[in-house]
């Protein structure tokens, strides 16, 4: 008879304490949702750079209109992180809260490093991006590559091979294109197009493009270094494409003359 008293008192007293508990955790989650918590604002800023140059708070409420709706405690962040990574220029979004009623969210811009095929940009990390290139400044010059899906890495590295190989001759590169089968072609600021054939270093067992690099500069060097000498024989006379598909030189197509006529 005692035992089973003091199990019934043990069970009303547990019962007592998960009702008052349950009560308390009840007005917490009340309070917790009162309109004073809803999210009212949101904060931006640059990450990792002085200031944001493409990102503006107008274009950040146009994209969360209606989408962004949550109270402080329980908004879940990660969502807001995917939804701010989708505002454009945006490569990515750290999200944190301000007491009370406040998201603050720090923005990575895309820094944009060339156009990409026809109405994409690749940026400094290599990665493709869509957004307005209306809104690049107007002495903001970008060179346009062109490649295959999921080629954007190997392309920039490219670039960035031929630029270093042509700067000192004070040529940029306007256009690298490469085919599905993975050959090269170059257009440089002085309208010569280049022809550079396949890139072994293109091959699906190395796509990033260790293997073929020495030969694949060795062209290029090969060009740049009999350039001068090229130039000093034309007679002023202005190539117009370059064939280095050769292994031991390359040819050359002069561009067109042309005829003005006197009246």
């Amino acid at each position: 008879m005692f035992s089973d008293a003091r199990l019934t008192n043990l069970i009303a007293n547990t019962l007592m304490l998960l009702s008052v508990v349950a009560l308390v955790v009840g007005a917490i989650v009340w309070v917790a949702k009162r309109p004073y918590f809803a999210i009212e604002r949101v904060d931006i800023e640059p990450l990792g750079a002085p200031m944001l140059e493409y990102v503006s708070p107008a274009t950040v409420r146009a994209t969360i209109a209606g989408r962004l709706a949550g109270n402080f405690f329980f908004t879940d962040l990660d969502k807001v992180r995917e939804l701010m990574e989708s505002v454009p220029w945006v490569r990515k979004a750290q999200v944190k809260r301000v007491w009370p009623n406040t998201l603050r969210v720090a923005f990575e811009e895309q820094q944009p490093l060339a156009f990409w095929n026809q109405d994409e940009m690749i940026n400094t990390w290599g990665e493709s991006f869509s957004a307005n290139q209306g809104e690049l400044s107007d002495n903001v010059v970008l060179p346009q590559l062109n490649g295959p899906d999921a080629s954007e890495r190997l392309v920039v590295q490219r670039y960035a091979e031929i630029a270093r190989w042509f700067a000192p001759l004070d040529l940029r590169v306007q256009e690298v294109t490469l085919s599905p089968r993975y050959a090269w072609e170059v257009t440089l600021s002085n309208g010569l197009r280049l022809e550079l054939g396949r890139d072994p270093a293109a091959d699906v067992a190395d796509p990033h493009g260790r293997s073929g690099a020495l030969p694949f500069a060795e062209r290029i060097e090969r060009f740049v270094q009999a350039w001068p000498v090229l130039l000093s024989r034309l007679d002023g006379r202005t190539p117009g494409s370059a064939d280095l598909r050769y292994p031991n030189g390359f040819s050359i197509t002069l561009a067109p003359v042309s005829n003005t006529s006197e009246n």
